[in-house]
């Protein structure tokens, strides 16, 4: 047992001191704002004057510690148009939208689904600016109409919401999803800005930056609903990126480390794949990510820091993964049900 905890405060100090401060123009960050930038410069090819709206998001936004093994192994970008935005079921349409939005927006209303976190977008009203004030005036469609999830006819380098990109060279492949942007918090995670938190992680600014950020929405069907006609091209699902990528970047840097140790043990160890290859049956780095979120608001804080051992922090946050797999459950962070 001495020999073993000898072992853990050498693992525990060799990644402390090699995990430093990420410097700010990595070559991913680099090539991520290069993709933004060329995205922001395309056409929708249905609406000339429409632009998307891009932001870098998986590992490039979320980690500011720069490990010795690689944690970036693609660019991953969400976009937006600037003539769509969607709205939560209920809420009456806006009448002012963020300087991006152009003078016609089409707004749809989020409808939830039978499944918690998938919905269905229905188009409810269009949008016109006023020269006068910059205000909206509201046109309202006809009922039941609604967008479809289909990434392209002809597309199949996709998983999920993703489209897969190889680049030439050295460049990383970019996996881009594109997304309705919701401005408003969705009230299918109301709970998350309200709850008691007994460790005060995240902090109130924080749940404040996050709520005010609101939540988009990407195409994607559950994997029940794949072999439904109308479901699976019309099923999308609440994507918390945004939040995701305020709230790691919130962590203390023992936190970041974890995280990057997890995702590398589940990665080697093939716990992403399964035997029959099915979706049901992986792991992912969202698992790893949503463990981590819960483990930062409910243990302490010198859980995290007092006789620190990275070591036994992983083994602990393992076991739980074990209990979850044993219990066949997943609790979502952000989703109330």
């Amino acid at each position: 047992m001495a020999d073993d905890r000898v072992i853990e405060e050498i693992v525990t100090q060799f990644l402390i001191k090699t995990c430093q401060l990420r410097p700010q123009l990595t070559p991913a960050a680099v090539e991520a704002t290069v993709y933004c930038v060329n995205a922001a410069t395309q056409h929708d090819p249905v609406d000339a004057e429409a632009v998307y709206i891009p932001q870098t998001t998986g590992s490039v936004a979320e980690f500011y510690i720069e490990p010795m093994l690689p944690h970036i192994g693609d660019v991953d970008v969400m976009y937006y148009r600037n003539n769509i935005v969607a709205i939560p079921q209920g809420y009456p349409p806006p009448t002012q939208l963020p300087d991006e939005f152009q003078n016609h927006v089409k707004v749809v209303e989020i409808i939830d689904s039978h499944l918690p976190g998938y919905v269905y977008l229905e188009l409810r009203y269009l949008l016109s600016k006023c020269v006068d004030d910059g205000r909206y005036n509201v046109i309202e469609y006809d009922r039941w109409m609604y967008a479809t999830n289909l990434l392209s006819e002809h597309a199949t380098n996709n998983h999920g919401p993703a489209l897969l990109t190889e680049q030439s060279g050295t460049f990383l492949s970019v996996d881009t999803v594109r997304c309705t942007h919701c401005p408003s918090w969705p009230p299918q995670a109301s709970r998350w800005a309200t709850r008691h938190r007994k460790y005060g992680w995240p902090y109130s600014a924080t749940v404040d930056r996050v709520v005010i950020n609101g939540c988009d929405v990407v195409g994607v069907a559950h994997r029940q609903c794949k072999r439904d006609e109308w479901m699976s091209k019309h099923q999308h699902r609440l994507s918390f990126s945004r939040a995701e990528i305020v709230l790691i970047n919130s962590w203390i840097p023992v936190q970041q480390i974890v995280y990057h140790m997890l995702r590398v043990f589940l990665k080697t160890e093939r716990l992403t794949e399964s035997a029959d290859n099915s979706e049901a049956g992986r792991l992912s780095n969202y698992h790893i990510k949503t463990l981590m979120l819960w483990a930062c608001e409910l243990k302490p804080r010198n859980w995290w820091t007092d006789d620190l051992s990275l070591v036994r922090i992983c083994v602990e946050l393992l076991h739980e993964v074990a209990d979850w797999l044993s219990e066949a459950r997943c609790p979502h962070y952000f989703i109330n049900d």
